[in-house]
């Protein structure tokens, strides 16, 4: 029910022309982001050049982390949209695609040449925790703002929630 409310008031609020505040992202929202996005441009440069197997190896290699990853970046479409979570989380991945296809195709016919060795990169970590570091290296363009919550917001948060346990 709060959630049904809390969409009908922004969906009022915004066409009152009033914006409706979204949700800081805690730092494990915005790790979600950075792997989210470093797998969409794994997969866009795996079609566009032709490596599929480096990228089929990259998500087995990768697999807990991954699925990690997107429970995290599921909860905050969760948090954010509420019922619409799924929605809009779907049309974020292809927004995410998209906007890193049109990165390649402003690069031409070197993208795949100036691309190509992120496999070797990420393929090279040694252990599945540092692909959220490595992620975050490579600030990959994203098709959203993404609000950093602030350090005492995600303390308040956190001890709030140790609260009630």
């Amino acid at each position: 029910m709060h959630i049904k409310f809390a969409a009908l008031l922004a969906g009022a609020l915004l066409s009152a022309g009033i914006a409706a505040a979204k949700p800081c992202a805690k730092p494990a929202d915005v790790t979600a982001f950075d792997v989210a996005g470093l797998k969409s441009k794994l997969m866009v440069t795996a079609l566009t050049c032709n490596q599929q197997d480096r990228y089929n190896d990259f998500v087995q290699r990768f697999r807990s982390e991954l699925v990690a990853h997107e429970r995290a970046l599921h909860a905050y479409f969760a948090r954010t949209f509420g019922g619409r979570a799924q929605h809009e989380q779907d049309d974020y991945i292809t927004s995410l695609a998209n906007t890193l296809s049109e990165t390649g195709i402003q690069q031409g016919t070197l993208f795949c040449q100036q691309n190509v060795g992120i496999f070797s990169e990420v393929l090279a970590l040694a252990r599945g925790t540092e692909l959220a570091g490595y992620a975050a290296r490579k600030q990959l363009p994203q098709p959203i703002t993404i609000e950093t919550c602030p350090a005492a917001a995600v303390t308040r948060t956190a001890q709030a929630g140790s609260n009630r346990r």
